[in-house]
């Protein structure tokens, strides 16, 4: 017996503090109630600092409830909940510091507790304190959040505080970062927030520039003299930096000169002060003119009826004889010289960074022409072919995945079916085509060109009857959703990426085809020499066949490359067919390294062009067109020059 009561009692000294705890926290609430009823901006303050110390572990709870307005009051007794729907209509009542249930209530038994915008802004500035140091990373990384789209001067001190207990290296770095850029627009110390403004040097974030940009802002002010307590940022020069009549308004404003009488005022003045058909000694019917409207205007001011009128000569004098300064807002001219000289190695950096990003532009156009150009490089190297149909392959292949994708709905895996299957369907389309009609216009060269302008028609009127004129969705799997970001300048979607890493995987499949097996020795040889060729057992027509069906194929890949980021319809093709040859022509006829080096200069030209005026595609196309009909009158041949006796062809 004597045992089990002193286990009791150890029990009880246990339990003790615990209670003691719980109690404290709804006693600390109790002396607050009034001021936590009626809450205001003026009186919630000191609630919030002795919720803060109380070092509670339901004080961050309370503060979100209550900023939630899901903190609710019993009338009986003044005591605090947190409520839950029951059965029957009622609540139940949860205990705010034991989290505990604390029986059921009527709605009518209880207030809910609602403050205003303004405290509500007060209670999530000191809930930022808890919530920087809560034991779950996500709720940090949340809090920090926050803080980067609203923080104020508050946050700053608790924030330097949060950076000492963190652990986590990635987060530290941020709430560092967010830390300093707190700093540049809060910090009290001049030395402090210059340090912090010169550890944005080169840095290319935009937050940082948002941060600094501020400090350079600048108003027009006047001054009698050369002013010497104000931070100038420029002198302005009437007539140069400044215009005459903006200048002296600007002295009007600052009550230094007589105010400019409008023409429209000194209208109603006139008419005013007619007098027997007469104002200012002037008859009423000689005022057609704006000599004789001044003329009695300037009688009437020389009585004082009116107010005086202000002449060029007196605007010049007052102009000169004042003193006209941009102002920076910052007083501090240690920050503007930090900021400027920060900004300026800023902009060196994002410019270079804006390059880099240009050239990943221009690689990844670069990458899409070649997927679709390539085919048609095969094709018109192999059989001089033009092929005004090819962009149609490549709309085959893009409703091919169309289909795939109906059927699988898995993306990833539709898109690996998508691929040889669009392959293989735009390869049998080409197939069909060379066998009924290109075989047919052998050497003939505008023929075949016509006859495969008429075919792109007619395939592109096939695909609205089969599938309609509305756009057709290919979705990419969602591992190629969003984009590769580097920083704020530098980005490149997953989609860019992959086409550019097929385009590479296909430029070594066709290289290694057309090096490497007799498909490809064969096609060099007809490439270059036909009848050569022909006499050494080759069949020309078999190699036609199985190059323009290859070149159908590949453009039938580059369609689902294409429709991943592009709209599917019927005209998806024809969009790619002009680029395709440029792309070919300029880089040399039937050279696949040279479709590689006219896709890049493509891309790229049309990439800086764009850059330079990026509201205008169109005349980006029309400049880019330009410059490649002066390209070719100087090296007709191509980049990349065809060898062997087909050159002179």
């Amino acid at each position: 017996m004597l045992r089990i009561i002193l286990v009791l009692l150890t029990a009880l000294i246990l339990v003790a503090p615990a209670h003691a705890q719980q109690s404290d926290f709804n006693t600390l609430l109790e002396t607050h109630r009034a001021k936590i009823e009626k809450p205001s901006r003026t009186t919630i303050s000191p609630v919030l600092e002795a919720l803060a110390t109380s070092q509670s572990p339901g004080v961050a709870v309370f503060l979100e409830k209550w900023r939630e307005k899901q903190l609710w009051q019993r009338k009986a007794d003044g005591r605090f909940f947190y409520v839950e729907k029951a059965d029957g209509g009622k609540l139940k009542l949860i205990d705010v510091d034991t989290g505990a249930e604390a029986g059921l209530a009527e709605q009518a038994e209880l207030d809910n507790l609602k403050p205003n915008s303004g405290v509500r802004a007060m209670i999530a500035a000191k809930l930022v304190q808890f919530q920087l140091s809560d034991p779950d990373p996500e709720r940090r990384l949340q809090a920090l959040t926050a803080l980067e789209r609203d923080a104020n001067e508050s946050h700053l001190s608790i924030l330097r505080a949060a950076i000492e207990e963190e652990t986590d290296p990635a987060i530290k770095a941020r709430k560092v970062r967010l830390q300093l850029l707190l700093t540049i627009k809060f910090g009290s110390d001049s030395a402090n927030r210059v340090a912090a403004i010169r550890s944005f040097a080169g840095d290319p974030g935009v937050d940082a520039r948002a941060a600094l940009n501020p400090l350079l802002a600048t108003s027009v002010k006047v001054f009698d003299t050369a002013p010497e307590d104000v931070n100038v940022a420029k002198i302005l020069t009437p007539g140069s930096d400044i215009e005459q009549d903006a200048a002296y308004q600007l002295l009007v404003d600052a009550g230094k000169a007589r105010p400019i009488v409008p023409l429209a005022e000194r209208k109603q003045a006139l008419i005013a002060n007619i007098k027997d058909g007469v104002v200012g000694g002037v008859p009423v019917a000689e005022l057609v003119t704006q000599e004789a409207r001044d003329r009695a205007y300037l009688a009437l001011a020389a009585t004082g009826a009116v107010p005086p009128l202000v002449s060029r000569d007196e605007q010049r004098s007052a102009v000169a004889n004042h003193v006209f300064t941009e102002v920076y807002a910052e007083p501090d001219p240690a920050l503007t010289t930090a900021a400027r000289e920060t900004l300026s190695d800023i902009s060196t950096t994002v410019g270079l960074y804006q390059f880099a990003d240009l050239v990943l532009d221009s690689l990844s156009l670069a990458s899409i022409y070649f997927l679709a150009a390539i085919g048609l490089a095969i094709t018109f190297g192999v059989m001089g072919v033009i092929n005004m149909a090819h962009g149609e392959f490549i709309m085959i292949g893009a409703y091919t995945g169309y289909v795939v994708q109906q059927i699988i709905p898995n993306y990833t895996v539709s898109i690996i079916v998508a691929l040889p299957l669009a392959f293989a369907v735009a390869f049998l389309a080409g197939v069909a085509l060379e066998r009924l009609v290109i075989r047919h216009l052998a050497h003939r060269p505008l023929e075949t060109l016509l006859a495969t302008f008429g075919i792109s028609i007619a395939l592109q009127q096939i695909a609205k009857n089969i599938f309609g004129t509305q756009a057709r969705p290919l979705t990419s799997p969602s591992w190629l959703d969003g984009a590769w970001v580097y920083n704020d300048v530098v980005s490149i979607s997953y989609i860019r990426i992959a086409i550019f890493v097929l385009a590479l995987a296909f430029l070594g499949l066709l290289l290694f085809i057309l090096n490497r097996t007799r498909l490809g020795l064969e096609v060099r040889a007809v490439t270059q020499n036909p009848r050569m060729a022909s006499s050494m057992g080759i069949n020309p027509d078999r190699i036609n066949m199985l190059t323009f069906g290859l070149g159908s194929g590949i453009a039938g890949i580059a369609g689902v490359a294409i429709g991943l980021f592009a709209k599917v319809t019927s005209e998806l093709g024809s969009g790619y067919i002009v680029q395709s040859f440029m792309t070919v022509v300029v880089g040399g006829v039937g050279n696949i390294w040279g479709t590689l080096a006219g896709a890049g200069m493509i891309g790229s030209l049309q990439k800086v062009i764009e850059f330079f005026n990026p509201s205008n595609t169109l005349a980006a196309q029309t400049y880019m067109i330009i410059f490649i009909i002066i390209f070719i009158q100087f090296r007709p041949k191509g980049i990349i020059a065809l060898k062997g006796r087909a050159a002179g062809d």
